[in-house]
């Protein structure tokens, strides 16, 4: 067996002339397994926090943009369904993880500002849908373990008691300003007081189910799609759009699966979100 380059050889050689062969041995084993561990992130199945997704049908409000003759009408309610077997990470994916993914090799380095945060108290931030998409394959082939996005339906479910659905706008046929304030209004509301930087997690507790931060300030992203849905007497099939992907947090949102800081003036649908996040379903 060869011994990592890591190893102290002076204190090694030290044991042998002991004849601490055995323990030569023994020592030996375990810096080998620790150098492999090092290497491939150190990824432990059994550190990953995960809550089950209560399985089940429910209803809930569907996203993307609904148009009524080419105007912009409320979200309907739909029915979703969860099926058992799906757990979700009790909170997101933390700077210090996504960084050994980097240090891995399986996931690009993030830009300014970002690339340097190692925190394992803070989620990781500046994050794009392409970079969680990576590291959930990184994650599922160093764990054995099916991980990938949410579904928008099962961030719903697991969110529970946190999920929050816009309330209706007026609006009226013949002045389409009516709405149009209606919604500019909804959004300075919510711009107000928001917290921007990333709080440490737990700051914005836990749901009922004990998943932790649901709605605070990191909008996760999902493995939804972006759809355009025509309603009315005449309706389309919705026109999907995979280069956008639908985010869950304080609101919905929905955004370019490529952009990483939504500070940077990236086009959104609605209030850009403080930041962009993820946590990680498993699937069994």
């Amino acid at each position: 067996m060869s011994l990592p380059r890591s190893a102290p050889a002076a204190f090694l050689r030290c044991l042998a002339r002991a004849g601490g062969a055995a323990l030569l041995l023994v020592l030996g084993m375990s810096l080998a397994s620790a150098a492999v561990a090092a290497s491939d992130g150190g990824v432990s199945p059994d550190a990953i926090d995960v809550v089950a997704i209560p399985g089940g049908e429910f209803t809930y409000q569907a996203a993307g943009e609904f148009l009524d003759q080419g105007r912009p009408v409320d979200a309907p309610r739909v029915h979703g369904r969860v099926e058992d077997g799906h757990f979700i990470m009790r909170r997101q994916v933390s700077q210090a993880e996504y960084a050994r993914c980097v240090r891995a090799g399986a996931c690009k380095r993030l830009d300014k500002g970002f690339r340097d945060l190692d925190s394992p108290d803070l989620p990781a931030v500046g994050v794009s849908w392409a970079d969680a998409t990576a590291y959930a394959a990184w994650l599922t082939r160093k764990t054995g373990q099916h991980w990938r996005l949410p579904f928008y339906t099962e961030w719903v479910r697991a969110a529970a008691d946190r999920y929050r659905e816009d309330d209706a706008l007026p609006s009226d046929p013949d002045d389409p300003a009516v709405r149009w304030l209606a919604e500019y209004e909804r959004e300075i509301v919510r711009s107000r007081g928001r917290i921007k930087p990333a709080q440490p997690f737990g700051h914005f507790g836990v749901n009922v189910l004990g998943v932790s931060d649901i709605g605070g300030n990191i909008w996760e992203w999902t493995d939804t799609c972006f759809a355009s849905h025509s309603m009315g007497a005449l309706p389309l099939a919705p026109r999907e759009n995979c280069g956008v992907r639908i985010l869950a947090g304080a609101h919905i949102a929905a955004m370019a699966d490529f952009i990483r800081d939504p500070r940077n003036g990236a086009c959104s649908i609605g209030l850009p979100p403080a930041n962009l996040g993820f946590r990680l379903v498993r699937v069994e």
